[in-house]
């Protein structure tokens, strides 16, 4: 008679529920969304030297019949756990940026590339350690998502980039139902500013409206976001002016420029100024075109102006009171959209303070600043630019850590000293 080890008893059982666990699992999902996510699994990468402890699906979901809208995914699953963990939803912002090129290749993604421009290798810092990560080319015209009626790329804008995004996610959930009911969070940077509130309220607006909580959208996260224009110029001119910054990156101030350009870019530049004075004239045309027509030029400057200053804040207020979990981060060396920027549009909601400035730890190291508000928490990155986890990606791991567990960010209490 062969006699086995406790251990191996005890394993020998973890196996047999895990299988018993597991098939009910995909007993509950109907055959064809099974099938579906047969077709969208992908197998192997194209350099891909190394296997996987976790599966990653592909595909296209079409969010209009009528005019062929499609939108590309690629959900990577968490590398330990999956059934356990939360999905987050990322978006980069451009507008015009791929998720894929951008978010997953070169950001939060596990896949990244080597300098041969051929290699993948696994980025330890990938964001899939703490959750699912669903990636999205959007709106259509971006990566690898398309229409079929070319008018659409001209027609895309931030309200029907928000109802396509929805409508995709309706059609995901159907074609992944284990993943219903899962926490779901909405990450994003630079224009994303807009994509993730606006989607983040088309979202609260479904549920309640069908009285289901068809997507349990729990928060959104947003990095170098592009908020209001009068904030975020006001925030640049004081960035650059206090930094006395020249020629340089803009999407990252202590990156390396190409001084052979200088004098290409600023010929460019006086050309771009001379261009810019056109706008002098716009505002006079367009009193005279709306005066011709019969309708008020105060009339359209005043609406006008509450749109561009204030509709991103107008979502922001609204989902705070929602009460979802709402967290905004810079890298404080972009001056694209700098941490001035951001600080002076959090300012303008006249939030109060719950928890003052103060920095925050990564390592016995300050990684940067935080400041909590009733309903919205801040966080600067010391060191990053316009990409937060392509220049400090061990930092934005921490980051994205402390937002799905609603925790604040580490302090130099938390941190020993070995």
């Amino acid at each position: 008679m062969v006699k086995h080890s406790w251990a191996f008893v005890l394993t020998y059982f973890i196996i047999i529920i895990l299988n018993l666990h597991l098939g009910s699992v995909f007993a509950t999902i109907p055959t064809d969304a099974l099938a579906q996510q047969k077709l969208d699994k992908v197998l192997e990468l194209p350099g891909q030297t190394f296997n996987l402890s976790f599966a990653h699906y592909a595909g296209y979901a079409t969010v209009n019949e009528d005019s062929g809208r499609a939108l590309f995914y690629w959900l990577v699953e968490a590398a330990e756990d999956p059934g356990s963990k939360p999905i987050v939803l990322w978006l980069n912002g451009g507008p015009g940026c791929s998720s894929i090129a951008y978010g997953e290749a070169e950001e939060v993604g596990p896949f990244h590339i080597k300098a041969d421009g051929k290699t993948l290798y696994l980025n330890p810092y990938s964001w899939n350690q703490v959750a699912n990560i669903l990636f999205l080319d959007s709106p259509v015209g971006v990566g690898f998502s398309y229409s079929n009626t070319s008018s659409d790329l001209l027609s895309n804008g931030d309200k029907r980039t928000a109802e396509d995004s929805l409508a995709f996610l309706l059609k995901w959930f159907e074609r992944f139902p284990q993943y219903k009911g899962r926490e779901f969070y909405i990450t994003g940077e630079s224009y994303g500013g807009h994509y993730v509130p606006q989607l983040s309220q088309a979202i609260v607006k479904y549920n309640l409206e069908t009285k289901e909580k068809a997507i349990n959208l729990k928060g959104y996260m947003v990095g170098n976001a592009l908020t209001d224009d009068y904030h975020d110029h006001l925030g640049v001119f004081q960035f650059m002016w206090s930094a006395e910054l020249g020629n340089i990156d803009p999407y990252s101030i202590y990156t390396l420029a190409c001084p052979a350009n200088v004098s290409q870019s600023n010929r460019l530049l006086k050309r771009m100024h001379k261009v810019g004075r056109i706008s002098e004239k716009l505002s006079m045309l367009i009193q005279i075109m709306h005066h011709l027509s019969g309708q008020p030029a105060v009339m359209w400057y005043t609406p006008l102006g509450r749109i561009l200053l204030g509709q991103c804040w107008t979502s922001y207020k609204e989902l705070i009171h929602s009460g979802l979990r709402i967290w905004m981060f810079s890298g404080d060396t972009d001056s694209v959209i700098p941490v001035t920027s951001t600080r002076y549009s959090i300012d303008a909601l006249k939030l109060p303070t719950v928890k003052p400035w103060r920095p925050w730890y990564d390592d016995g190291q300050v990684g940067g600043w935080t400041q909590e508000y009733a309903g919205l928490t801040f966080v600067s990155v010391r060191g990053a630019g316009h990409e937060v986890p392509l220049h400090k990606p061990k930092q934005a791991l921490t980051l994205i850590k402390a937002f799905l567990s609603g925790s604040s960010m580490p302090s130099s209490e938390l941190v020993s000293d070995s």
